[in-house]
Order: C-alpha cells, then sequence, then structure tokens
C-alpha cells in the first residue's frame, strides 16, 4: 500500500500568479521525486478569485502531474456587503477544502491520508488540527510566513498569535524553513518537541555557475516589489552614491520583479538619473531560466531587506556560485555564514554598510568567493533531492510515534 500524504498549503501557484507559493510547490515536487517507500500525494487549495466568476465556486482539478492538485476560486465579494463578506469568505474557503477533500478520498480510492502537511498558517492548521482530532490523521506543519516575526507578530492580534502558537504545538513535527522562524513561533508559544528545520528547497539542475565565470558584472537584485520589506528605495540610492563616489567600479544594477511598487521605484530611478545612463536596468518579471541566465551573469547579487525569513534568491545565487550581499535579518545569515565565505552581511537600513559591502565583493581578490563550493553547498541543503530526503524521514519519525 502506498502512503498517502494530503498538502494544504495556505499559498500556492494558481491561474492568477503561477509565482504565488512556488517555494511550497517545490517542497510539495521535493517530496513526490524523494527516494523511499511508495507515496502518493495530493494538493488541496482555495483562494479568492481576482476576476469575476460565474457561480461562487469554480474547480480546477490537475490530474496531468505526479502529484494531483484541486485548485477551488471563490468569489472576492459574494455579496458587496464587506462585513457579511468576510463571513462568506471563510465558508466558501471551507466548502472549497471539504469539496477538495472529497474528491482526494475518490482519488485515492477511500483511503484517508497516513499524513496532513499543512504549509503556512493559520487556516490550513487549523484545519489539520480539525481532520486530526475527527480522523486521527497526524499532521505537520511547514511554515514560511514573515508575518509571524516579532517585527510583524503584533499585528496579528492576541487570539491569532495564540491559535498560531496552539496549532505548533498540537502537530506532530514542526518543520520551519529557518531556525529563525522557530524561534519566532516560540515566543508565539509554538513549542513543538519535534521541531525539526527543513529550510526551502530550488532546482539546482536550473540554477548553475557560468562557465566563464571571469566575464560575470554588475549587482542583480531580484525580489517582489514589496518596499516594506525588500527596500529597493535604499538599494537605488546606494548605486546612485557609488556610481559617484567609486566610478571606477563602473557600477550597474538589473532588477528583476515586479508588485506595486513598481511605479514609484521607476520614478525614484530615475530622479536619481540611473536610468538614463543605463545604470539601473528593470527587467520585470522574469521566468526562472530568465532568472538562472541573469544569476549567471551578475558580479554580486543584493538583497537590501528589513526583513525576511529564508529568501530563496539567495539560495539560487549560491546554487549559480554568485556571492551576495544581504542584511543581517531573518535567516539571511543561515545563508551566509559570518566567515564571508559565500557573502556579506549588513545591518537593515545601513546605506552606508551596505556600499562598502558591494565595493568589497565586487574588488574582492580572485579565488574568496570559491564558486564550486558556493554551489556544492547549496546542492547539499538545498535542493530538491536534499529537502525532500528530509521530509521523506519526518514523515517517516511521525509514523513511526503514531504506531
Amino acid at each position: 500500500m502506498p502512503f498517502h500524504v494530503l498538502h494544504l498549503p495556505k499559498w500556492y501557484p494558481h491561474r492568477y500568479d503561477e509565482l504565488d507559493g512556488d517555494f511550497v510547490a517545490r517542497h510539495v515536487a521535493a517530496i513526490a521525486a524523494a527516494p523511499g517507500p511508495p507515496l502518493q500525494s495530493a494538493v488541496v487549495f482555495a483562494t479568492v478569485a481576482r476576476g469575476p466568476l460565474p457561480t461562487l465556486i469554480e474547480e480546477e482539478a490537475d490530474l496531468s502531474g505526479p502529484v494531483p492538485v484541486w485548485r477551488y476560486y471563490y468569489r472576492a465579494r459574494p455579496t458587496g456587503l464587506p462585513g457579511l463578506d468576510k463571513l462568506l469568505k471563510l465558508g466558501l474557503w471551507l466548502v472549497c477544502l471539504r469539496r477538495g477533500l472529497c474528491a482526494v478520498h475518490r482519488n485515492w480510492g477511500g483511503a484517508l491520508p497516513d499524513v496532513v502537511h499543512a504549509h503556512v498558517l493559520l487556516r490550513s492548521g487549523l484545519l489539520a488540527a480539525w481532520l486530526r482530532w475527527w480522523h486521527g490523521v497526524p499532521y505537520i506543519l511547514t511554515e514560511h510566513w514573515t508575518g509571524f516575526l516579532p517585527v510583524n507578530a503584533p499585528r496579528l492580534g492576541v487570539a491569532r498569535r495564540w491559535l498560531a502558537g496552539w496549532a505548533v504545538r498540537q502537530a506532530a513535527a514542526f518543520a520551519p524553513v529557518s531556525a529563525d522562524l522557530a524561534n519566532a513561533l516560540m515566543q508565539l508559544g509554538g513549542l513543538n518537541p519535534r521541531t525539526v528545520v527543513i529550510p526551502n528547497a530550488v532546482d539546482t539542475d536550473l540554477f548553475y555557475p557560468s562557465a566563464v565565470p571571469a566575464q560575470r558584472r554588475g549587482l542583480l537584485h531580484v525580489a517582489a516589489f514589496n518596499e516594506q520589506a525588500k527596500n529597493l528605495s535604499g538599494l537605488l540610492r546606494v548605486v546612485a552614491r557609488l556610481r559617484t563616489a567609486r566610478p571606477e567600479l563602473a557600477v550597474s544594477l538589473r532588477v528583476a520583479g515586479y508588485g506595486p511598487a513598481a511605479g514609484p521605484l521607476h520614478q525614484l530611478a530615475a530622479a536619481l538619473g540611473l536610468l538614463a545612463d543605463g545604470t539601473v536596468t528593470f527587467l520585470g518579471k522574469l521566468s526562472y531560466p530568465e532568472v538562472a541566465a541573469e544569476m549567471r551573469q551578475a558580479a554580486c547579487f543584493v538583497l537590501f531587506s528589513n526583513y525576511e525569513n529564508l529568501p530563496c534568491v539567495l539560495i539560487e545565487a549560491q546554487a549559480s556560485g554568485l556571492p551576495a550581499v544581504a542584511t543581517r535579518v531573518g535567516g539571511v545569515p543561515e545563508l551566509l555564514p559570518a566567515d564571508g565565505t559565500a557573502g556579506l552581511l549588513v545591518p537593515p537600513g545601513d546605506e552606508a554598510a551596505l556600499a562598502a559591502a558591494i565595493a568589497a565583493v565586487l574588488t574582492a581578490a580572485p579565488g574568496r568567493f570559491a564558486t564550486e563550493a558556493l554551489r556544492q553547498r547549496a546542492v547539499a541543503r538545498f535542493s530538491l533531492a536534499a529537502v525532500g530526503t528530509a521530509y521523506r524521514h519526518l514523515y517517516a519519525v511521525v509514523l513511526a510515534a503514531r504506531r
């Protein structure tokens, strides 16, 4: 009999944004492909529709891949009354999940999941806890969300913070993607004796070093245009400073990403004179192969975030043999060790420190950042095979404890 895993993600790629929750999709794919006993996975995901729907709920069943996925979309404004719609949307989400669970049950020939794997609190975790109570199925939690970090958690409210901690405590295992996030949930009461940090995964077959590293040039930044978190405006100011103070560096910056802050950031770059001479180039939304190609051409990856969890882009940079400069926030120090072999850390918001670190990387002696060592570290810790194997082992531990 195959081992059955039901994945309940809060975020997952969907018709409106194929990159939304892609890091969760990589976890799911890694688990399905990892070596071990026969395993059948399924994903049930529901989200608010970002466009008109002919009915209250619309289903998409994708059974073509190794992991069947049931996606559900429900109306954003069922009645047009904000207070009532908030309650109705929760009800619609529950209806969607129930339909999905029934569809998975039929697809598995009436089998129940052996493990429910919830990705990102809060709703998914609470539903997993209910399934544990109703059917006796253990659940594990994987957490990614920066909303639980100390800088953001006070905005969640007392009830949500308590429920998050409770859901972690009730889980058969807790698998945050960084030690920093594990500590953040612990501060909310989420102390689970079976806590294992399992990081984000990247496709190390897609992200690999350039065959001619000597031709690498310039800086690269890849992130959503979320100014509150990513502080791209600060990076633009630093690039303008370096262009004037260190002209011999010939600093250039290529920016890949999209989001609500795109307009103001373009305006700031123009006001700083960074667009007219090509110092900064906005690339827009890129596919993964296009991002990988950019990483093979850049000399330094830069991430000047105010807060982070465990950025996949830094892992992709390492798999590409690309050193980084990033802020000492969240799980970033877990990716860039203090010995400076993978890149340099700076305090958040310190533009002078960022400028100095960028200059140091661009002028580093050959061999300071060993391309192959960066690559091998990424493959060993963050490849799909490594992450999938770690989750398979955790499943085995949970099932052994259940028996």
